[in-house]
């Protein structure tokens, strides 16, 4: 008797602990959120104890508070006719800022997290992960003479590319700041927007390096000795001209260590923001490096007195008569950088200086980084 009981005992123990695996934390799994069928989407949140809730999201312009439904007494919202896009949501619940319990599709931005989904349709396809040949996305260190340590990178690089020989033009792709070496794979999408692009045939095979742009940070919060530190979205050291006028050391290990072709007709660079702003600076004090410009929403005003930032007209003109194939602005309409870019045009309308530039609506916001590389990379190695 005292065996089986034992026994019963046992297997009780067992299925309670594979319960506990299968369903950890007691999350209602039952509660669908965010349910999307065609452009309307409702949000569900199951917390009964709540005295008030808001959906906070991209792509409104201030939180909207939840109501409770009647039928279950969850918190409930509904947005209709949503336009095709990836978007981000948190709840407020008395206070206190959470994901959403009932996803699992979160990512981060800077120090907090976001669930996310993606209205399908037009643009906002290539945000979805295809049936499609896919490239890897790998982490990379190299040794930073100039800065005195490794340093990380994720690098892209296109179905085929193990399995082949031949070479591939690059991609320099910049963060903006608080962000990190994952930011443009995680938050931008970067890796699904090649995929789909070079598949569909509208975008060159091409290798694509995400360096990290903050010259204190060896690697992403959580990825370096560091440890487990708190992210500080305004980095020691940050746009002084230090990881500017070091960019070359990246350059040189991505031609070293891949298949790449080595001259500015088949080297690109372009960023948002912060990275914007590093792209300005760096393709003018490197007119020879790279033959394609992009900056997305970027700070254009220097932020430190580094030699790099001086004599900007000067060094611009070297970098139009570098034979330039294409020099690409974009910025939203309410992005609060709007006016440095700005002067900028006009300042490169009164030298002559050849660009192309894109006014979207919005602001400092993924939605339009994701749309602009979407447009951007289609131009490039043509």
């Amino acid at each position: 008797m005292k065996r089986v009981s034992f026994f019963v005992a046992l297997l009780v123990s067992f299925v309670t602990a594979v319960c506990a695996q299968q369903n950890i934390g007691g999350v209602d799994v039952a509660t669908i959120s965010p349910h999307v069928v065609d452009n309307d989407v409702e949000f569900l949140l199951d917390a009964p104890h709540a005295e008030s809730v808001l959906l906070r999201a991209d792509w409104m312009p201030a939180p909207v508070p939840m109501s409770r439904r009647q039928s279950d007494n969850k918190w409930y919202y509904k947005c209709e006719d949503m336009h095709p896009g990836l978007y981000t949501y948190t709840y407020n619940v008395d206070g206190t800022t959470i994901i959403d319990p009932s996803s699992i599709y979160s990512m981060r931005d800077v120090g907090q997290l976001f669930t996310y989904f993606i209205v399908a349709g037009d643009y906002a396809d290539n945000y979805m992960i295809q049936d499609v040949p896919h490239g890897t996305v790998s982490t990379q260190w190299y040794d930073s003479s100039a800065m005195g340590y490794a340093r990380r990178f994720t690098i892209y690089t296109p179905a085929g590319y193990e399995a082949g020989n031949r070479s591939y033009p690059v991609l320099y792709l910049l963060h903006g700041m608080g962000g990190d070496e994952t930011a443009w794979n995680e938050l931008g999408r970067a890796s699904v927007i090649l995929d789909n692009l070079i598949a569909a045939g509208k975008v060159e095979p091409m290798i694509v390096v995400m360096p990290n742009g903050n010259v204190a940070q060896k690697a992403a919060p959580g990825a370096s000795s560091r440890g487990l530190v708190a992210v500080n979205f305004n980095e020691p050291r940050t746009c002084n001209g230090e990881y500017e006028s070091a960019f070359g050391e990246i350059v040189d290990f991505v031609d070293t260590h891949y298949r790449t072709y080595r001259d500015a007709s088949h080297r690109a660079i372009a960023g948002l923001s912060m990275g914007g702003y590093h792209s300005y600076y760096i393709s003018a004090n490197m007119p020879s490096m790279f033959g394609y410009v992009g900056l997305f929403s970027p700070a254009i005003n220097a932020r430190g007195n580094h030699s790099f930032y001086n004599d900007m007209d000067s060094k611009l003109l070297a970098l139009s008569e570098s034979g330039l194939s294409l020099y690409w602005i974009a910025i939203g309409r309410d992005d609060f950088l709007y006016n440095e870019v700005k002067e900028l045009r006009n300042r490169l309308d009164k030298s002559g200086f050849p660009y192309v530039y894109r006014e979207s609506t919005l602001g400092h916001q993924w939605c339009n980084w994701r749309l602009y590389l979407t447009e951007f990379l289609p131009l490039l190695f043509k």
